[in-house]
């Protein structure tokens, strides 16, 4: 389920206008923001510049964990806030791999940050200056997809969590749920049938919008759209009213065995 607020505007400051353009991107997809340390990244931009771009994240940063705050009380004092990020460059037509191609239906999971069961909950605000709308692609239920891959996933080998935290490919323990949900996003983006063919509808958020989704869960892809911010938050599944329909559950159903 995707959550939409359509007329819930975050309002970019005339000040701030200089973010309206790829060429601040140092790397191919987004600019981010920590705000654990309150530091900006991603970015060519430098001085007083960088300053303004920061402050722009971070004020969103702000709103959308307020937003949150409010309008999903039962999360209060649960939530951990992770990476912000402003999105500058245009998607459609973006030359990558296929493992990084948005444009493919996959389920969120975090090569770098394990997330240990817990749940990714994004809020996303289209701020396009132009008018043009974000474009995604929404797919099917999360159980009928995991059922399809589960055979294809493997539980990961024995001391394969410590060898990657200390190796620091992780920043903590990649648990067995973290390493089936990493596979479950491959399967989902290299099967070309799944792409084409499995249940799936296209959803247009209109500039001005602002739309929720736990995306570890909602299998979604994103078409078309430039200049989009985004924020992600953790949520433990013991905060879940319905702690059952959470992956992690689902995926344990599925093989049998705790995950995490």
């Amino acid at each position: 389920m995707v959550l939409f607020l359509p007329d819930l505007r975050f309002i970019v400051d005339a000040a701030e206008g200089l973010i309206f353009s790829p060429a601040i991107l140092s790397s191919s997809k987004n600019t981010s923001f920590d705000p654990a340390t309150g530091a900006a990244s991603g970015t060519t931009l430098a001085g007083a510049d960088r300053e303004r771009l920061r402050l722009a994240i971070a004020r969103f940063s702000d709103a959308a964990a307020s937003l949150v705050h409010h309008l999903l009380p039962r999360y209060q004092g649960k939530v951990s806030r992770a990476r912000a990020s402003f999105r500058p460059a245009e998607v459609a037509g973006r030359q990558t791999s296929w493992r990084k191609d948005d444009t493919r239906l996959h389920v969120d999971s975090f090569p770098a940050s394990p997330v240990q069961g817990r749940r990714i909950l994004r809020v996303f605000s289209n701020v396009n200056p132009e008018g043009r709308p974000r474009s995604w692609r929404v797919g099917g239920e999360f159980e009928v997809i995991a059922s399809r891959f589960a055979g294809g996933l493997s539980l990961p080998w024995p001391g394969s969590a410590a060898i990657l935290q200390t190796l620091r490919v992780t920043r903590s323990r990649r648990t067995a749920y973290d390493a089936l949900m990493l596979q479950l996003h491959d399967r989902m983006k290299e099967d070309a049938d799944f792409q084409e063919r499995s249940p799936q509808e296209v959803v247009s958020f209109p500039s001005g919008s602002t739309w929720l989704a736990f995306t570890d869960q909602v299998s979604h892809a994103a078409m078309a759209g430039q200049y989009q911010f985004e924020q992600t938050l953790v949520v433990p599944v013991d905060a879940m009213m319905e702690e059952a329909r959470s992956p992690l559950r689902i995926l344990e159903r599925l093989k049998g065995r705790r995950l995490a």
